[in-house]
């Protein structure tokens, strides 16, 4: 089995909140997160199929194909978005945190890919903060 990873950036904005909370325990519980006015990050996401490369091109899969299918059902979505406002795929009532994004994105590209699989997903917010996602 080979592994690829192709990794493509997005930057958007996002607010943790719960609006049953006071906003004293939202602060409490989501710190920075929960600003009232949002705040953003520089996203880099990691995006990992796996498969037995192709014996005439050696692909698993064409990277650029890969980055064609995470633009077109990922980023072009996430890309300078109010994750809680804009995004379709991401429902109203979840936090948009990396790890529930992780899985959405998941969700995404899985039912597109033919020839491999989707092995992981890994994002991360910011350098020190990741999550990794492998379908289970």
């Amino acid at each position: 089995m080979v592994y690829l990873t192709r990794r493509e950036r997005f930057n958007a904005a996002h607010k943790l909140w719960v609006k049953d909370w006071s906003k004293k325990k939202n602060k409490a519980v989501f710190g920075k997160c929960a600003n009232k006015n949002w705040h953003g990050h520089n996203y880099d996401l990691f995006v990992t199929v796996k498969g037995t490369p192709d014996p005439l091109t050696g692909f698993v899969m064409d990277a650029k194909k890969l980055s064609t299918l995470i633009k077109k059902e990922v980023t072009d979505h996430l890309d300078h978005a109010n994750l809680n406002l804009d995004v379709k795929f991401i429902p109203k009532d979840l936090q948009p945190t990396t790890e529930n994004l992780v899985i959405l994105i998941w969700k995404q590209l899985a039912p597109h890919l033919k020839d491999c699989q989707l092995h992981a997903i890994k994002l991360y917010e910011t350098e020190n903060i990741f999550a990794e996602y492998l379908g289970e």
